[in-house]
Parts: C-alpha cells; sequence; structure tokens
C-alpha cells in the first residue's frame, strides 16, 4: 500500500502537524509518515539547501534511509508545497498522488500575493525577536484563524526551544521558495490543490490560479487560515479522501463534491 508523507513549510518541522496525521491515517488506511525539512526539527543542525531541488534530495535520501520505497502520496503545506511539485515533476514515478495546501508558484502569481505585504514588518521582526515564545505566538497569529490556544502556543514554543531554527536556515528556505519556478504544464500525477479562503500569509488566489492553470481538483475552506491542518484538520482529511474516491471511480472532476 502507498505511504502516506507529511511535508511543511518554511521553518516549521513535523510536531507541527499535530493530530493531522492520525486524522489522515483513519481517512485513507495508509500509513502516514510526517518527516523535517534539513534545517527544520529534529535536522536543525543541518543547513537548509537553498534549493527546492536540494530539499527534494535530501527527502528522498531520509525515505530511503528508512527504509520506505516509493510511490508516496505527498500531502504539503505551503514551502512543502514547492517540494512536493518539484518532486512530482522530475521523480514522477515516485509520486501516487500530490495534495498542495496554500502553496504559491511562480510565475503564476505575483510576489504580493505569494506573500501578503501586511506581513512584512512582522516576518523581519521574527528573524530579529531572540524570544522562542514571542515568536510563535507572532507564527501562531499569522498562520492560524482560531483563538489563541494557551497549549498549543507552549508546545510550540517548547519545540522551537528544542530545534531552533537559526536565522541562516530560515533565509535559505526563503530564498529556495523565492527562486523556485514551475513550467506551464503540471506534473504528470494526480494532484488536489486546497486553498483556505482566510489565508492572511498567503493569498487564497494563489491557489485558485494554480488549480485553473494546470485543471486539478480544488476545494477552498471557507475560513481557515494558512495553517489549514491546525484550524480544521477533519475538513482537509475529509477533503483527501474525497479525492481519492473519485480518483478510484475514474471520474476527477474540479470541484470535490464532499465538503
Amino acid at each position: 500500500m502507498t505511504s502516506w508523507v507529511l511535508l511543511r513549510g518554511l521553518s516549521r518541522e513535523s510536531r507541527h502537524w499535530g493530530r493531522f496525521p492520525e486524522i489522515l491515517q483513519q481517512a485513507v488506511g495508509a500509513a502516514v509518515l510526517a518527516i523535517d525539512l534539513p534545517g527544520n526539527g529534529s535536522r536543525n543542525g543541518e543547513a537548509s539547501p537553498s534549493t527546492v531541488a536540494g530539499m527534494v534530495a535530501a527527502c528522498r535520501q531520509q525515505l530511503h534511509e528508512r527504509g520506505l520505497a516509493p510511490p508516496y502520496h505527498l500531502v504539503a503545506l505551503s514551502l512543502g508545497g514547492m517540494v512536493a511539485v518539484d518532486w512530482a515533476l522530475e521523480q514522477p514515478e515516485e509520486v501516487a498522488g500530490a495534495v498542495l495546501i496554500n502553496t504559491s508558484l511562480r510565475p503564476f502569481n505575483p510576489f504580493h500575493h505569494r506573500l501578503r505585504p501586511a506581513n512584512y514588518p512582522a516576518l523581519v521582526g521574527l528573524l530579529l525577536e531572540p524570544d522562542a515564545g514571542r515568536r510563535e505566538q507572532t507564527i501562531l497569529r499569522l498562520t492560524s484563524n482560531r483563538p489563541t490556544d494557551p497549549q498549543t502556543l507552549a508546545e510550540w514554543t517548547a519545540w522551537a526551544r528544542q530545534y531552533p531554527v537559526t536565522s541562516g536556515n530560515a533565509l535559505r528556505q526563503l530564498l529556495a521558495a523565492a527562486r523556485f519556478v514551475v513550467p506551464a504544464k503540471p506534473p504528470a500525477v494526480p494532484l488536489l490543490v486546497l486553498g483556505s479562503a482566510g489565508d492572511r500569509l498567503v493569498d487564497v488566489r494563489c491557489s485558485r490560479q494554480l488549480a485553473w492553470r494546470w485543471q486539478t481538483a480544488y476545494a477552498e475552506h471557507p475560513t481557515a487560515g494558512h495553517d489549514l491542518p491546525l484550524d480544521d484538520g477533519a475538513w482537509l482529511a475529509r477533503q483527501v479522501a474525497c479525492w481519492l474516491a473519485e480518483l478510484a471511480d475514474a471520474q476527477p472532476s474540479s470541484e470535490l463534491a464532499c465538503r
């Protein structure tokens, strides 16, 4: 059975998926594994690649070392979505399908859609803020539309102190995202694009445009923020399960039937 691999975004680690791996495993009935990009989480001592292709190579090596053979289903958020796209473009035989959550790709959208200008001061402040708790509080405010949960904030702060992401690694990840460009033709694998209408970090028009350009299945959450797995993991898992069912029935459509 095909394994599911979860890929997180900029300066985030596998634990930031929260309970979503369990929710997804129940929905799809298959093994789910969340891994860290170099420079994040348990790999914080490594230098982050300054290209998305370098991140793909590191992920493939990590799965090989764990004895997990392809093909994989990829579920990827933000920067992780770029990694999933490049993976599917360059090694389509290794990717059974990819779910792209709140990601943005050049050249489909202008930079001010890919990263909302109102957030520039806060993002610069994150690089300069020495206190992990204040940094994580800002990230939670930018990425989630749920009321701040003290337990979630405490967990994120503890993880940031355990495995801090260096400013150099954060900048290299930003550079990789900024430099990544995709072709007009989509990868030759099944794709599901999911967007959050309430995303205050990345304009939801990035997801809409990507789905339209590549003619993929698309669903949009009406209120969730950038961190869709945190804001409504159950909804996200339902969309993935619905998409899988449509693929199995050989009746894929641009609009998913389940909500």
